[in-house]
Formats: C-alpha cells, structure tokens, sequence
C-alpha cells in the first residue's frame, strides 16, 4: 500500500498549532502538556520543511530540465477557455520561402528562345510581358571556411638554369585571410558558441584544416579591429532612457588562479572577500534603437552598467533601469528610476502554488491580466504616453487590489512570515514601488526578458566552451557578442555587419559613430555595396 494512502499530509499554519496549544493548557497535566506542545512545534517545522521542499523541488527540477511552462492556466491546471479556438497549422510545415533566403547566391536564367515583347507562340497575337521568376533552391554542403590553392607554373631552361613563374592572378596577391575568415570566427565561436577545437575538427575532415591557435589570432587581430564600434557603443548606450542588466557567471581561468592566490594570503590586510567571476549583459533603448554590451570580468551587473554611465552626458534626465531585486544590479555612483521585474515576483509564487494554490492562483492571475493589456498596447502600437494612460485606466484597478490583499495577509497574520508564501509576499511588497513603475512613468518596462535573452549568448558560450582561458580572451568575446546581438537587434545580418566592418578597419577607426548597425550602409560607397 502507498503511503498517500496510509494517511492524508495537511499543512498546518502556525495560528492554528498556536490556537490548540491554547485550548489545551490548564486541562492537561503540566508532564502531558509539554510533551504536546514539543510533538506540535515538530509539526510546525514539518511543516515548514515540507513547503520549503516543495519549492525547492520545483525550482530544482526547473534547473535541470527547464521550465515546461509557466502559463497560468497550465500551472493551475485549468482546460483553456472554451471560446478559444485550436489555433489551425500554418502551411508550409515549416518550410522557409524562398524569399526569406536573402543570402542566397542568385542566378537570372532567362528563356532560351524568346524575350519579351516577342508575339506569343501560342496564339500568334499576344505579346509576352515578365511575371514573377519561378524559383528553385539548391543547397550545397561546405566547410565553416573554404581556401583556395594557387598552383603558379614554372619552367626551368635546361641550359642556363634560367626559371620562369607564371603571374599570380590578381586575388591570389590580397591577404592571406579575408576579412570574411574572421566574420565567420566571431559568428561561429561567439555568435552559436562553437569552440576553436570543435571548429579545427569540422575544418579537418573538410581537407581545410584551421588550426585553434590560429582561429585565435584571427579572432583577436578582428576584435582589435573593431574595437572602435563596440567603445562607441558603449557612448551610444550611455545616452539611452531605458537600460537593462542583469549577469550571469563565468569562468576565467586566469581570474580563478588570482583569486585563489588571493584567499591563499588569510593575512592580507586588503585581502578581497568577492571570489565570483560574471557576464554583465546590459541593453539600452537610445534614439529609437537597440543596443546591447557584454562585460565580463569580476565586477557584478551594477558595477559594469556604472561604468557606462560614467559616459552619459550630464544634462541628460535620469534613465529608467529595468532590473531584478539584487542590490547588486543597481549602480551605486549613479542615480536611475528603478523598475524591478515582474516576473522574478510572480515566480517566487510559482515556486509555491502546491502548497498555497488559492493564494498563489490570485496572483497569478491578476499578473496575467496586467501581461494581457500591455500586449494589446503593444499590438495597438501605442506611443509610450497612451500606454501609461491605458495602463493607469485598465491595470491599476487590478494593481491597487492585489497591494491591498497582500498587505493584509502580513497585517492579519493569515500566511506565516518565513514560509514560502510568506516570502514571496514580501518580496513583492519590498520591491512594490518599482514593480509598479510601469503605472507613473512613460516607457517603463514590465519585465527584464530582453536583456535575459541576450545573456543567453553568454550562457550558450559557458555551457558549449566552458571558460574563458584569459581577460583578454574574455574582452574578445565581449567585443564579438555585442556587436553580433546589437545587429540582430536592430535587424541587420550579423556576418554582413561584421564582415563590412572588417573590410573598412581604416575608416572606422576614424569615425566609429558612422559605422553602427543603423547607420553602416548609409556610410558606405555605392561601388562597396555590392
């Protein structure tokens, strides 16, 4: 027999064990009442235990095998609505058009024996005119980077010794590696987080071998080169009205052997008590665009995003920064308009819904409802203004409630403080005024996904490369990634981008500011845009 069905678990509140203890003093001997008191204080740290691992549980198996969902119907197993509607299969099965394959080399076969303007064959009185291409795609299988062998000829006279070498065709004399090579290290090693020995191996059974040390100095001669953009980024971002950070770890192996030197001394006077090494991703909203910058290094998110600031011009108004809860995200030189993430509060009751599924199901579904009308301002296309006002008019009815409800639960000692209900409570109470920005100020965010989404590169390099050898190593990748994720923000081929980057290092060292993802090609000559 399973032991669910030996006996039913029932979580009890502390009000309630308080409450029996009281009923039973006085009709109960002095030896029988402390025996119960002591079995019900085990009962309430049962209890207690029980909550915790529930939530613990839950957040661990969200850590192995990823979140299946977090949508509030399906965390409380509710069937969908019944006025909504299977959503029907798009055709095409997920097949791509050829239209979307912009990178595909193209190639103009026209009809072998007639033209246009030429009377129609069929009827002898028409005239033919173009209509739309029929459109056929080939692939071809190829290596991550292809070479080309040069074989000149030579002759040698038989008499005098005299040698002859055949010229050298004109692409044969351009530099060894185009600046196409390192595009593509940047893309492979950075971009989808390819090793340097993972790509050597692929190189390798092309009959192409690239070695890892040079995929290296490749890499870091290319991240020099573009090294003017990536700082000029950080002006750019510096001067936005939305900033966004959060950090995730990293491993450097170089900063791990200073750091371990460092605790080696327990008798140094300015002995370092931070032992951990992160990836700050920060993504500023300036002029209309995005921009994204990684910094790595032993410096937490507050402090990295405080060194951009130091660049914002001092005129400028106070910027609105999207965050989590963490002291640490919050830099401390600096002065911004803090909103905090809505869905780090709402997953704390996540974490918990076994154990408190009425009280956790409330605020889960009061978020939802806030998510379900910033989307339609977003669908509507709302200037920042009209969202604030559509937001005060439609969310703050359902705000100003579920503020109420929390509070009493503390103030009327319905939920215990240090269970898990009662500490996702005060987490969302602690941090109420900045969740809530979202109510008093244009343009405030509801959540931090965007720049969660950008460390997911970082996190795709820790998880595929496992470290960083060096500092410098680690500025490489910063550098690459930046400017890989800025482009696909705002839109732009990433390869292309960096690729004209690479072929215009001169140009750009003068004026980086010409050379941003928003701005390359009006830069460009006519004859560089082909």
């Amino acid at each position: 027999m399973k032991a669910s069905q030996l006996c039913e678990i029932v979580i009890l509140q502390t009000e309630q064990i308080q409450d029996l203890l009281r009923r039973l003093q006085g009709q109960l001997q002095a030896k029988d009442y402390e025996l119960i008191r002591s079995m019900a204080q085990t009962i309430e740290t049962f209890c207690g235990l029980i909550q915790h691992a529930r939530m613990s549980i839950g957040r661990l198996r969200r850590l192995i095998f990823g979140p299946k969902t977090e949508k509030t119907a399906s965390l409380q197993g509710k069937p969908p609505p019944a006025s909504s509607e299977k959503k029907k299969k798009a055709k095409g099965h997920g097949r791509n058009g050829a239209n979307r394959f912009t990178g595909a080399q193209k190639i103009n076969v026209a009809h072998p024996t007639l033209h246009v303007g030429d009377p129609c064959p069929k009827c002898d009185q028409g005239k033919l005119s173009l209509k739309q291409p029929v459109r056929i795609l080939r692939f071809i299988g190829q290596p991550l980077f292809a070479a080309t062998l040069y074989l000149l000829e030579r002759l040698r006279c038989n008499l005098c010794g005299a040698v002859f070498t055949a010229p050298s065709p004109p692409e044969a004399g351009l530099q060894k590696y185009d600046p196409t090579v390192g595009a593509m290290i940047g893309m492979a090693r950075y971009g989808i987080g390819l090793p340097f020995n993972r790509i050597a191996k692929v190189q390798k059974s092309f009959g192409v071998p690239l070695a890892p040390s040079t995929q290296w100095q490749i890499a870091l001669q290319s991240a020099q080169e573009v090294a003017p953009v990536y700082d000029q980024l950080v002006q750019q971002a510096a001067q936005g009205h939305l900033l966004h950070n959060d950090d995730t770890t990293m491993k450097v192996l170089s900063l791990a052997k200073t750091i371990a030197q460092e605790q080696a001394q327990p008798d140094a006077p300015d002995k370092p008590t931070r032992t951990g090494v992160f990836t700050s991703g920060i993504v500023a909203v300036a002029d209309g665009h995005q921009i994204a910058l990684f910094m790595t290094g032993r410096q937490h998110a507050g402090e990295n995003l405080a060194d951009v600031l130091a660049h914002r011009e001092p005129q400028l108004p106070h910027p609105i920064q999207m965050c989590d809860g963490l002291s640490r995200n919050y830099p401390k030189a600096f002065v911004t308009i803090v909103a905090n993430c809505i869905p780090h509060a709402r997953r704390n009751f996540v974490d918990v819904l076994a154990s408190f599924p009425a009280e956790c199901g409330r605020v889960l579904e009061d978020v939802a409802q806030i998510y379900k009308h910033d989307a339609f301002t977003k669908a509507s296309a709302m200037s920042p203004e009209q969202r604030l006002a559509y937001h005060q008019t439609h969310s703050q009815p359902v705000m100003d409630p579920l503020h109420e409800w929390l509070q009493a639960q503390i103030d009327q000692k319905r939920v215990e403080p240090n269970s898990g209900l009662g500490e996702a409570i005060d987490y969302m109470l602690d941090r109420w005024e900045p969740l809530t920005l979202f109510l008093r100020k244009p343009g405030a965010p509801l959540d931090n996904n965007v720049c969660e989404r950008a460390l997911k590169t970082a996190i795709r390099h820790r998880k595929n490369s496992l470290f960083y050898k060096t500092v410098q190593g680690a500025w490489v990748g910063d550098v690459f990634m930046s400017l890989i994720h800025t482009a696909m923000l705002n839109q732009v081929d990433p390869f292309e981008y960096l690729t004209t980057l690479l072929k215009h290092g001169p140009q750009l060292a003068k004026n980086p500011a010409q050379w941003l993802p928003w701005n390359f090609r009006q830069t460009l000559q006519p004859s560089d845009t082909s």
